[in-house]
């Protein structure tokens, strides 16, 4: 059973900083392309961050220079540092496991909210 288990939200200050954790189980880590995705209330969901499995990245325009995402194959654990956080940031963040087709996996999610 593939489980992908989100930590680390929760509300800061604008300009503050979090970082979020997807810990994942049941999957070959190691292969998989790993992705933040974001959904504002009335919002899509939008792809924040990916990771590949040789550690290229791509950012949304939005977070470029703000947000970084790295991998540990070793903990199975991909992060999401967020620095000078936005109002705009605000939103539940989920961790996806991007394997293709029937192969892609989704956390249940974890709130950010960005409000002084």
């Amino acid at each position: 059973q593939v489980q992908l288990v989100e930590s680390g939200g929760g509300l800061v200050q604008p300009g503050g900083s979090l970082r979020l954790s997807c810990a994942a189980s049941g999957i070959i880590f190691s292969i998989y392309a790993m992705g933040w995705y974001r959904q504002a209330p009335a919002k899509q969901r939008e792809l924040v961050a990916v990771i590949t499995s040789a550690t290229n990245t791509n950012y949304a325009d939005s977070v470029k220079g703000r947000f970084t995402i790295s991998r540990d194959n070793a903990k199975n654990t991909v992060y999401l540092q967020m620095n000078s956080l936005k109002p705009e940031d605000t939103a539940v963040y989920f961790c996806a496991a991007l394997g293709g087709g029937t192969n892609n996996y989704w956390g249940q999610g974890t709130q950010v909210t960005v409000s002084s």
